[in-house]
């Protein structure tokens, strides 16, 4: 979406300020690009601009209800995590990782088409090593999800809602414990789809007949993995939770607020932004900027209001593994988070601005400044669609 030129003097609060009418460095801000929430940062604009850029695509609706320090205490733990690897060093590990999780989730998903038993070991071993590379370091494994190719709609969501899921987890602070937990929901949650009919499960309902078959799909994971001996015990009742929204909205029971257990609220949340995000026609194929304001939007009334800014801090606007285009007209895969600035990731730029690909592909850190003319430093101009750019994982840092 193209930036939309405004006159300081008509900006409104929750407004995304992307491009001033003069150098960032002539002026006080700190960040190049920022959510306008206050009347100081109405003042400087003021001060120093005439008009400015504004992005549509990440402007915020207007508050409707603060999130307390109470309300986050109440979300976040207190296990306090440090990346002990690097992405580059990671990124091996988070292959075998994935690719073993494949394998695994394929074994489920023959026993259950066959009508045998789901080996739940299998499913720890996933969620146990998912969980141990998450806490490594998220990014890694994050960033090898979103290039994989998605050959099967249900196989590739599994993975990377629990990858997701994990790394949400990570961001809040729970034990390990739960970390895993978290990891195994994600991989089983859905795996009542393989009962329904291949088209459905594939493409989603598209008639009110459909929508009632297709939302069966919950009762079949809760009996599924209610018949599978060695799985935690709470995880049946949680595979019921992902589809209930915390307005009381949701399916099968329509549960509200907090008698939907807290990995449900969490299940919900992450399930929503890999609906959206995924490719058609498995999902909407939004990019994660307008998917993370559909999160916002619906904090405190479809998602748990605490839970969903705190999962849009995790994300970011340019999560790992998105593509990015400059304002060098390139185009970039975000590869590794810079949690000091947000906005300024690090990123391999893989094609140049006349769409050509790079060979080898270029890599950058926005928050040391590079600078694409002498002039100018790189920044993100907006994001795309996940499946905007095609790279083969196996190439990353070679």
């Amino acid at each position: 979406m193209e930036l939309s030129e405004i006159p300081v003097e008509k900006l409104s609060f929750g407004m995304f300020i992307s491009k001033l009418d003069r150098p960032w460095t002539e002026t006080p801000f700190v960040f190049q690009g920022f959510v306008l929430k206050s009347e100081k940062q109405l003042e400087v604009l003021k001060k120093f601009c005439k008009h400015v850029f504004v992005d549509p695509e990440k402007e915020v609706p207007p508050e409707v209800g603060k999130v307390t320090a109470e309300d986050l205490a109440k979300v976040r733990g207190t296990t306090v995590y440090k990346s002990t690897s690097s992405v580059e060093a990671e990124l091996p590990v988070a292959r075998k990782t994935y690719a073993n999780t494949t394998v695994i989730i394929r074994e489920l998903s023959r026993a259950v088409e066959i009508g045998k038993t789901i080996d739940s070991s299998r499913s720890h071993e996933a969620a146990t090593q998912i969980a141990a590379s998450v806490v490594r370091n998220p990014d890694a494994i994050a960033l090898l999800i979103k290039l994989q190719e998605k050959s099967d709609a249900t196989l590739s969501r599994a993975a990377e809602v629990s990858v997701m899921m994990t790394i949400f987890g990570r961001f809040l602070q729970l034990p390990q414990d739960r970390l895993e937990l978290l990891g195994m929901l994600g991989l089983l949650q859905d795996v009542g789809k393989l009962k329904l009919p291949t088209e459905l499960a594939a493409r989603g309902p598209a008639s009110a007949e459909e929508i009632d078959i297709y939302r069966t799909h919950v009762e079949h994971s809760v009996r599924i993995l209610s018949s599978t001996p060695g799985l935690p015990p709470e995880l049946p009742g949680l595979a019921s939770l992902h589809h209930e929204r915390f307005d009381g909205s949701g399916y099968p029971r329509g549960l509200r607020g907090n008698a939907i257990a807290f990995p449900g609220l969490i299940a919900a949340i992450v399930d929503a932004f890999d609906t959206v995000t995924a490719p058609k026609p498995f999902g909407e194929n939004l990019s994660p900027a307008k998917a993370l304001n559909i999160i916002y939007k619906g904090r405190g009334t479809q998602f748990h209001a605490a839970l969903a800014e705190q999962f849009i801090q995790c994300i970011s606007i340019f999560p790992v593994g998105s593509a990015v285009e400059l304002n060098s007209g390139e185009v970039a895969i975000v590869i590794a988070q810079n949690m000091v600035r947000r906005l300024q990731p690090r990123i391999m730029v893989v094609k140049d601005a006349k769409g050509n690909p790079l060979r080898p592909y270029k890599m950058l850190d926005l928050m040391k400044e590079p600078k694409f003319r002498p002039d100018e430093p790189y920044r993100i101009q907006r994001s795309l669609e996940y499946d905007s750019v095609k790279i083969d994982p196996r190439e990353l840092f070679l």
